[in-house]
């Protein structure tokens, strides 16, 4: 760590040169950050694409810009230099985090990108001697200003009220087919499938212990038999449902959960103190189950109710009387 360090030259070193050539290629490097958020977007999102793409076009006006004044003053030979070579500079994600990242999340950073760069060269320009460095970084810093006004100018532009409820409808569509819908199947799978197994062993054996291995070997199984279920059955390419990994993950885990929440009680060595619980808990699943339904897939809540719970009751009741006979 200390050697990468030493490596790396502090920006009150840099000379004029060296300052000029950090911006054209920290100017380079945003552009390309832009077009890469426009590609991820034009898909799905085409207003915001297109707003990527007029702010890419900016920062490559600004970069020649910059070119032809280095050239002007220097020549012809640019100094290789980028942001990782300098000590305390401002980063910049890799453009290839765009594929994880949510749509609000890309504009924030698109926002941050614009201010930081900004917010740099104005504090540079205060710890510079050199008259001419001093008006080149404040030359820079009214720039990324400049950059940041022409960004709200073409959210105006390409961003109408109608475009933005569009891509919010599209993005809340997505996270709900990619993780709600998922999600809430292994929920309700491992909190209805589960409640048999669980409460047959426990009145089969008044063994608290031995249900709660019960209960956690069918929660695990349950979880890990339905997110292979969920990632294979779709690859999201036609359906447009998503990553088979996220769905399979969301699937997975909220099966799991869904049967540990009434396994988890039976830690408690009284049997009818954890019974007692685990009933409790049994009905908060279900009726989160139904609400889940009601809020995300607008199933009216009393039919969800009454398919969930009224369900979920009829398997806990047959569970109870296998393991009482």
């Amino acid at each position: 760590m200390r050697s990468l360090l030493t490596s790396r030259k502090q920006f009150h070193d840099l000379t004029e040169p060296e300052v000029l050539a950090l911006a054209i290629s920290s100017e380079e490097d945003d552009a390309q950050i832009y077009r890469g958020f426009a590609a991820r977007l034009r898909e799905d999102f085409p207003a915001t694409a297109k707003v990527f793409e007029g702010m890419a076009l900016e920062e490559d006006g600004h970069r020649q810009s910059l070119i032809d004044l280095f050239r002007s003053r220097f020549g012809d030979t640019i100094p290789l230099i980028r942001r990782e070579h300098v000590a305390g500079f401002y980063a910049r994600k890799p453009v290839w985090l765009s594929e994880t990242l949510s749509l609000e999340k890309i504009r924030e950073i698109a926002g941050d990108m614009e201010y930081e760069a900004q917010r740099y060269y104005e504090t540079a320009a205060k710890r510079v001697t050199d008259a001419d460095t001093r008006k080149l970084l404040g030359d820079l810093a009214a720039a990324e200003a400049g950059h940041e006004k022409r960004a709200g100018e073409l959210v105006e532009t390409h961003l109408t009220e109608d475009a933005v409820d569009a891509e919010d409808r599209h993005a809340h569509r997505q996270f709900v087919l990619t993780w709600v819908q998922p999600g809430l199947a292994g929920l309700m799978d491992g909190s209805v499938s589960t409640l048999a197994p669980i409460f047959a062993a426990a009145f089969a054996t008044g063994d608290t212990w031995n249900t709660f291995l019960v209960g956690l070997a069918a929660s695990v199984g349950a979880g890990i038999s339905m997110g292979f279920t969920e990632a294979a059955s779709d690859d999201g390419e036609l359906s447009g449902r998503g990553s088979p990994v996220k769905r399979g993950i969301a699937s997975g885990v909220m099966t799991t959960l869904g049967g540990l929440g009434h396994a988890l009680p039976y830690l408690i060595t009284d049997f009818w103190t954890a019974t007692t619980i685990a009933v409790i808990v049994v009905f908060i699943e279900l009726w989160a189950i139904a609400w889940i339904q009601n809020r995300f897939m607008q199933t009216p809540f009393w039919r969800a109710a009454m398919q969930v719970v009224l369900g979920g009751g009829l398997v806990l009741a047959a569970g109870i009387l296998i393991g009482s006979g």
